[in-house]
């Protein structure tokens, strides 16, 4: 695959991330653990591990969840959007990684379409909810679904 491309895969990785931070990231995990992609010897041998993979799917379990309460704050405050650039980052790199790309490629377009996706995911729930009166438990569960989709696409897509 060439770098523009996984540029565009990487920034779709990222846009995922920016909707939901943990779920590419745990997925990127579990398929470094299956050997898909191959993070042994590289920085990010770590997430390929059993308890890498646990961790993370622990942490997405709970953003999925903790995204439903009222109390969450809003993704585009600076701790939520801080997160989602980071594992947005991760999930990118670890994809460069694993087409045998640059590892810079994916860290940077993970982290700018993690920005894009928090900004765009957070203006389509809010237009969703206020516009068309569409509960938001609904459109929460379909950003998720959506989000899961989307990043097993891309992998799918590279691999």
């Amino acid at each position: 695959m060439n770098a523009a491309l996984l540029g565009m895969a990487a920034l779709a990785l990222g846009f995922a991330s920016g909707l939901r931070a943990f779920t590419p990231l745990a997925l990127s995990c579990w398929i470094a653990l299956w050997g898909w992609i191959p993070l042994g010897g590289t920085r990010l041998a770590f997430l390929g591990t059993n308890v890498g993979a646990v961790i993370v799917s622990v942490l997405a379990v709970g953003e999925l969840i903790g995204d439903k309460l009222p109390v969450t704050p809003s993704r585009t405050t600076a701790g939520p959007l801080g997160a989602r650039v980071v594992t947005g980052a991760l999930a990118g790199t670890a994809l460069s990684i694993g087409a045998g790309q640059a590892w810079l490629i994916g860290l940077l377009c993970g982290a700018a379409g993690a920005v894009a996706g928090a900004f765009a995911g957070f203006r389509a729930r809010h237009f969703l909810v206020t516009r068309l009166g569409v509960r938001d438990l609904f459109v929460a569960i379909a950003e998720d679904l959506a989000t899961i989709v989307l990043a097993l696409a891309i992998f799918a897509w590279v691999l």
